[in-house]
């Protein structure tokens, strides 16, 4: 797939007033739209629109005189009169009509639903030049909109905002949706069918809002009795995130005939009203709405979030097992594949974009590891923060910006975890080895990390592991920094199991943890032949799973032999002492517990 040239670079799109014709037995659209706009550069004489080379254009006018174009793909350069200065308002109006293209997700889709025609649209990322002259970067959203939608009167019109009129005219019926809420591009959209209606009230902090509802008559009493629903999980996003952010106008849906939903910004399109469904679609009027991803490089603080936002209803609406299932299925599917980051290397293709393993449930576990390691305090602190900061509340926002709001809540320094888990590869596996001492109580863990892809050599995470011993239990909390590292913890109680991560707060697969007894580490190591004439084996009749120093040292205390045993080796290794003087040597074995002196001798 070819990179996506977008058109505008040199104004800032301000207002569209968008009149379109459709009936939904037919494939074709009719549009009026004006655009006002302001120049973002000293002196503009042309400007341009993302718009479909397989569209006719009928005209474009600037102050109602005709004016010079030309297509040049899938961008319209006009041509104004006379250039316009910096920061002065204006407009252009464009009429045309077509058959649009289908690409993408769809763009502009006629079918048939089991009692009538539907036509709609899904813009996300690149559709929205398919059916209508606009500007598609991700850096520049209109102020506001007022949408007409004209179609025979047995049709409905569903589409961003608040319906402010409907008018009659003949056998038409034209429908007009006024937002005054700062919208891009891919969010503006219309939906046209034989739709029943029906509203459901969410009592909110800041009042009532209306849940304005296009459903297909065949579905109309499942929808009736699945949709209010909707308002305990609405009323949970406006508490823990910020109030409803387009509380003046509504939220809604309209059902369509595609496999998922898209987040029109205040009505949501929809498949089915599945509860999962409409807390997705509906936590994107926050992630990916109010604050939009500025880069398809960012996808995941859409599409990530939303994912870990439909899991929170799990966390607070259903059981404490429904909400580890629902983390377990999420790792399953993350640590299916050995490699693949969150961060979208490839914009170009749409499958990436929108990769289910790595852009929604990877980036949703991402969110809920980054809740892990700064607390719940601090992580949902940075949220409310990120959706309110002025800079990007109806604005975009990069992952650096997320990542700074996390840092200032919590004060933690999170680059090492944004490299290893955003831009980085794979997951790690543990294993870990337990032994507690029988007289002190003290638990010996040792945690050793392997990574499931090159790219990310180590995972630095709080590791928890619960130890249990049936009738007591208590989760530790590990700093794992390095493999091979080892902690010493008292406990008060003598555990006989122990697991890792029950709550499933990290993504990790095939991970082991052992109980080690308790071992006489001095008469379990062995030494032989003593002397030795060439080749010395140190045997130790335990699992170390620990690196292990050996030093030779003659007489005078010199080291003449260093070696480093990594732990998983240590259960047995050689020392050649071919090149040594015959005589008294002293052998020194040191882990991170344990240090074991052997007098040994060469002949």
């Amino acid at each position: 797939m070819k990179p996506q040239q977008l058109a505008g670079g040199n104004y800032d799109m301000k207002y569209h007033r968008t009149r379109w014709a459709v009936d939904p037995n037919i494939r074709y659209i009719t549009g009026e739209v004006t655009s006002y706009f302001v120049p973002t550069e000293p002196s503009v004489a042309t400007i341009s629109f993302d718009f479909s080379s397989q569209l006719q254009l009928d005209s474009v006018r600037y102050h109602g005189q005709p004016v010079t174009t030309a297509q040049v793909g899938n961008e319209l350069q006009i041509t104004l009169p006379a250039p316009i200065m910096q920061g002065q308002l204006d407009s252009v109006t464009i009429w045309y009509q077509g058959n649009p293209p289908q690409t993408g997700f769809g763009s502009f889709i006629k079918m048939n639903h089991a009692q009538g025609p539907i036509i709609w649209t899904l813009s996300d990322p690149w559709g929205g030049k398919d059916w209508w002259p606009c500007k598609m970067t991700l850096d520049d959203k209109v102020d506001s909109t007022d949408i007409y939608i004209t179609t025979p009167q047995a049709y409905k019109a569903g589409s961003n905002g608040k319906l402010v009129s409907t008018q009659t005219i003949g056998t038409d019926k034209t429908y007009h949706w006024r937002h005054r809420y700062p919208i891009t591009n891919y969010l503006i959209a219309m939906a046209v069918s034989n739709y029943e209606e029906f509203t459901v009230v969410a009592p909110l902090s800041q009042g009532p809002l209306d849940i304005v509802n296009y459903v297909y008559p065949q579905t109309l009493a499942t929808a009736q009795s699945q949709v209010p629903g909707i308002v305990p999980i609405i009323q949970l996003y406006d508490t823990l995130f910020t109030p409803y952010p387009y509380m003046g106008e509504k939220y809604g849906h309209a059902e369509f005939s595609w496999g998922g939903g898209m987040e029109h910004q205040t009505m949501s399109f929809m498949a089915n009203f599945d509860r999962d469904l409409m807390a997705h679609e509906l936590a994107h009027q926050w992630f990916g709405n109010k604050v939009t991803c500025a880069s398809w490089h960012d996808m995941w603080l859409n599409e990530g979030w939303a994912t870990y936002v439909e899991s929170l209803v799990y966390e607070r609406m259903n059981t404490p097992a429904q909400w580890l299932a629902w983390k377990t299925s999420e790792i399953n599917l993350v640590t299916s594949a050995a490699g693949g980051s969150v961060y979208v290397s490839d914009t170009t293709n749409i499958n990436r974009i929108f990769d289910s393993r790595l852009t929604y449930s990877k980036g949703g576990m991402l969110l809920h590891m980054l809740r892990w390691v700064v607390g719940d305090s601090a992580f949902f602190a940075a949220t409310r923060n990120y959706l309110n900061d002025p800079a990007l509340a109806y604005k975009y926002a990069l992952t650096a910006d997320f990542k700074q709001h996390l840092e200032q809540a919590s004060g933690k320094n999170l680059t090492e975890f944004f490299n290893d888990w955003y831009y980085g590869q794979g997951y790690p596996r543990y294993q870990i080895s337990w032994h507690q001492n029988q007289t002190s109580g003290e638990l010996q863990v040792t945690i050793n990390q392997t990574s499931s892809h090159s790219s990310v050599s180590f995972f630095e995470m709080p590791v928890p592991v619960r130890f249990t011993n049936g009738s007591a239990d208590t989760t530790l909390v590990f700093n794992h920094t390095t493999s091979g590292q080892s902690f010493t913890v008292p406990i008060g109680f003598m555990a006989t199991s122990a697991t890792l991560d029950p709550e499933k707060w990290i993504v990790q697969k095939n991970s082991t943890v052992t109980s080690v007894p308790e071992i006489d580490i001095q008469s379990a190591v062995k030494v032989y032949p003593n002397p030795a004439h060439d080749k010395m084996y140190v045997s130790m009749n335990f699992p170390a799973q620990q690196t292990i120093h050996a030093t030779l040292t003659d007489a005078l205390g010199r080291v003449v032999i260093s070696k480093q045993i990594p732990g998983f080796e240590a259960d047995g290794f050689e020392l050649d002492v071919t090149a040594l003087q015959t005589g008294i040597y002293h052998l020194q074995l040191r882990s991170a517990d344990w240090v074991i002196t052997r007098k040994v001798a060469r002949r």
